[in-house]
């Protein structure tokens, strides 16, 4: 993965080439991209997440030492996280704690090792010469160090610490030998580790939420109802993000999902022409630094000829989302489930007569839209999910909803979820961004 944004000025160039649109999708931001990013952040947050964050991690999952394996084409998820975003040959990456402190060794075939060592990420990087394995000697290592617990990434719910292959799980297990009863999967580690994020990180979660807000009220603002479509609001969109050198949150497909209709769900935005009447709901992230994400979805509604305020029906409705909002946002502090932020809001929900709405209230947001940390739901359900028992930490980032339903006047159903994003505090939880207040309004006057 490249951490640079040198394919924005070929993106500019492409759009001042493109004829004008008669939607007004096209974007007219020209953007300073090296004076407004400057120096990409992320190698000095990521030596500081390794040697502040994964110790402790390290110490509340009860493990001894984490083998990370990378490899050229088809990488483990985790790689870019430890330093192994570049491996051509296979290279092995072993964290540990021990009496001395924290660890961090890299074994590196030659050809990689020099590179990784200008990174400075690793307290020591062992060149592995040519034809020779690095797991191998990360094994002997291993074996010579007399590990209890050896953390190795496979896990059945958590893709991120899933990223060890079948082939090879088959070599790690050979040549352990007896010892491989040691090897145990990482999953409680990793989710430790990268739930919690630094400040900084924090401030740059700020700085991609405000922009997806930013950029949806300007989209809002181009709209001219009866002629525009739920699809250009998207390109309009997808033009700021080109504009600004940031990149989708999530499958482009699907991001921004511009709904004008009734619910859709997790969806792609359609050529549904925008009307008065509409309740308009767009779900949207950003990436910067091809790195930290955000989630935010902003609602607008589209006057009707002689109206010069919204319905009190869908002001209600309003009301009641933002309700549920703030509900949730009050009940995030350390030490409590994320089925208790989702229970909140459904007690609240329940009150104000909202429909059933099937999805979580929220979940973790950072490095992807739906990141590791515990979810925010379940409260309904028999069985929640294991995410949902997990309990909120200081420093964990979530995007949520504060959510009511309701039946159109054609039978179907059309969701308040007003999407923010949220940091844990020492007492409880403040918003990145301010929230929505109030309903955008198209065809004011």
């Amino acid at each position: 993965m490249k951490y640079t944004f040198l394919f924005v000025g070929f993106l500019l160039a492409s759009m001042a080439c493109q004829p004008s649109d008669p939607a007004g999708t096209q974007t007219k931001d020209q953007v300073d991209l090296s004076t407004y990013w400057g120096e990409n952040p992320w190698p000095e947050i990521r030596k500081k997440r390794i040697n502040q964050l994964l110790p402790e991690a390290l110490k509340n999952a009860q493990i001894d030492s984490w083998l990370v394996i990378c490899r050229e084409n088809y990488n483990d998820p985790i790689a870019t996280h430890v330093g192994g975003e570049n491996a051509s040959g296979t290279a092995a990456f072993l964290f540990y704690n021990d009496a001395e402190g924290f660890h961090s060794l890299a074994f590196s075939p030659e050809g990689e090792a020099t590179a990784l060592e200008d990174l400075a990420i690793h307290q020591q990087v062992i060149r592995i010469p040519r034809g020779e394995s690095s797991v191998a000697k990360a094994v002997a290592f291993i074996k010579e160090k007399g590990f209890k617990t050896v953390a190795i990434n496979t896990s059945p719910s958590n893709e991120m610490a899933d990223g060890l292959t079948y082939s090879q799980h088959q070599e790690l297990v050979s040549l352990m030998g007896i010892d491989q009863k040691k090897l145990v999967s990482s999953e409680e580690l990793v989710y430790e580790w990268l739930s919690i994020k630094l400040p900084e990180e924090v401030e740059i979660l700020k700085k991609a939420a405000q922009l997806a807000a930013d950029f949806q009220e300007e989209a809002y603002a181009s709209i001219v109802p009866g002629k525009t479509t739920d699809a250009e609001v998207a390109k309009f969109l997808k033009a700021k993000m080109a504009a600004y050198g940031v990149t989708d949150a999530w499958h482009p497909d699907q991001n921004p999902n511009v709904n004008s209709g009734p619910d859709r769900g997790h969806s792609h935005a359609t050529d549904k022409v925008i009307q008065p009447g509409d309740v308009i709901q767009t779900d949207f992230g950003v990436k910067l630094y091809g790195i930290w994400v955000s989630d935010i979805q902003r609602f607008a509604y589209v006057l009707k000829e002689g109206e010069t305020q919204v319905p009190e029906d869908i002001q209600k409705y309003w009301e009641f989302g933002k309700a549920g909002s703030r509900a949730a946002l009050g009940a995030m502090r350390p030490g409590v489930k994320g089925e208790d932020i989702d229970r909140a809001q459904r007690d609240l929900m329940d009150t104000n007569g909202s429909l059933h709405v099937p999805w979580s209230t929220g979940h973790p947001v950072g490095y992807v839209a739906h990141d590791v940390g515990p979810n925010l739901g379940g409260a309904r359900l028999p069985q929640p999910r294991p995410a949902a028992q997990k309990l909120l930490k200081k420093g964990m980032v979530f995007a949520f909803d504060g959510f009511h339903c309701w039946k159109r006047s054609d039978g179907s159903e059309k969701t308040i979820s007003v999407e923010e994003m949220a940091v844990v505090t020492d007492t409880g939880a403040t918003y990145l961004i301010p929230p929505q207040e109030e309903l955008i309004l198209i065809g004011k006057k």
